[in-house]
């Protein structure tokens, strides 16, 4: 039994197709137990309701719960939410496998010079690197950080490719495919050894800014930053430091401080730089991972038990 008011509709916003389709993702509802209703800016809400939605409304706050189809609910003033006594969720969880490919994807470009062959192709030159260039994956070192969602993913992934895949996170429990894991005090001794260093700590007061010039001294010259986890756990200036006085060998960076990336930064024009735009979660299949998990939560909140990823 449960003293939840019992949801009558779940209401999909305007702004999910930020993101996803949103006829699409109204369409991965066709067998939920509840009425789906498509919503703009103009509808009023009850403590019937549940919202899915990209961004933030006032009125929402008027609903019993809504999910963000999104990981980060930094816009989401959490403060407010446990002020009017509506729940919040969020889409983390989900991206393991979108994001950890993307992580080896990178990685394998560095390593066989995907990239680069890519951009001589654009010139029709017929590249031919410099012997010692090109290397393998296999045995080399990955430093995690972060052994969420997103780090074990990667982990998973990298350690099939025969990578030494060692981690960072607070709890020293031991992780599948990850041969040793550090603490958040041993960052440095962490990414000392490591060719390639992935981050995937979720953007907190304690990460913002992670990963600045005392991080990249302590990388190998020979080492590469993969950034996968939110823009400002990563001091952009001091990485481009990093790269232009060659002490890192690249960064494939998804995710940056501001978004889009402005056309001045010299990010742009750095050959070993891999720019895509916060898309590692982008497949033909998200909206369907986000649907899955907004029905089980309906389920859950009409037997009464808990959320799965709530926030508040």
């Amino acid at each position: 039994m449960t003293d939840r008011t019992p949801l009558e509709r779940l209401c999909i916003h305007e702004s999910v197709g930020n993101k996803i389709p949103t006829e699409g993702f109204y369409a991965a509802f066709d067998d939920l137990s509840l009425p789906v209703h498509l919503v703009d800016d103009d509808e009023t809400f009850d403590r019937t309701d549940a919202i899915a939605s990209f961004e933030p409304r006032s009125s929402f706050l008027d609903a019993s719960w809504v999910h963000v189809i999104r990981a980060g609910y930094d816009a989401f003033d959490t403060n407010e939410y446990e002020r009017a006594g509506t729940r919040l969720t969020n889409s983390t969880g989900i991206h393991g496998t979108t994001v950890g490919e993307l992580a080896v994807g990178y990685m394998l470009s560095f390593a066989r010079l995907l990239h680069t062959y890519r951009d001589h192709q654009g010139d029709g030159n017929w590249y031919d690197p410099p012997y010692e260039r090109p290397f393998t994956v296999e045995n080399e070192r990955l430093c995690v950080v972060g052994l969420g969602t997103l780090g074990k993913g990667i982990a998973t992934r990298a350690n099939a490719l025969g990578m030494d895949v060692v981690g960072v996170r607070r709890s020293n429990a031991s992780v599948p495919g990850v041969s040793a894991v550090y603490h958040p005090d041993e960052l440095h001794e962490a990414i000392a050894d490591a060719r390639f260093v992935a981050i995937a700590v979720p953007h907190t007061p304690a990460t913002n800014g992670l990963f600045g010039a005392a991080e990249f001294e302590a990388m190998q010259s020979n080492g590469y930053l993969i950034n996968v986890a939110r823009g400002p756990v990563v001091d952009e200036l001091q990485l481009i430091d990093a790269l232009e006085t060659g002490s890192i060998a690249g960064a494939a960076l998804d995710v940056f401080e501001t978004e889009p990336l402005p056309s001045s930064s010299p990010l742009w024009e750095m050959d070993e730089v891999i720019i895509s735009p916060h898309r590692g979660s982008a497949t033909n299949r998200y909206h369907l991972d986000i649907a899955g998990l907004v029905s089980e939560n309906v389920r859950r909140y009409q037997s009464g038990e808990v959320l799965k990823n709530r926030v508040v």
